[in-house]
């Protein structure tokens, strides 16, 4: 599965974000996708996904069928997000 961070930098919420990857990182080993919605690919992305609010976490299956979104503040619990990180 793919787990993906929409976020923008130099935000109120961007330490939180930066602070939920690194813990992600380091209690289970998986490194999160974060993208920029401003970049290219990141609003090509928003736009499939419907992506309209920030900080947004997706979880994608392995043929991009969505499984689990996140919304804004607060943030989920990592165990909620690791389930999906790990699936392969």
């Amino acid at each position: 599965m793919r787990v993906v961070v929409v976020s923008k930098d130099d935000t109120d919420y961007s330490r939180q974000v930066a602070t939920f990857v690194d813990d992600m990182a380091r209690q289970t080993g998986h490194e999160l996708e974060v993208l920029d919605p401003e970049s290219r690919e990141g609003e090509s992305f928003c736009r499939a996904y419907d992506i309209v609010e920030y900080p947004t976490i997706v979880a994608l299956s392995a043929d991009s069928q969505l499984q689990a979104m996140w919304r804004g503040l607060p943030l989920p619990l990592i165990s909620e997000v690791s389930y999906y990180a790990v699936q392969d």
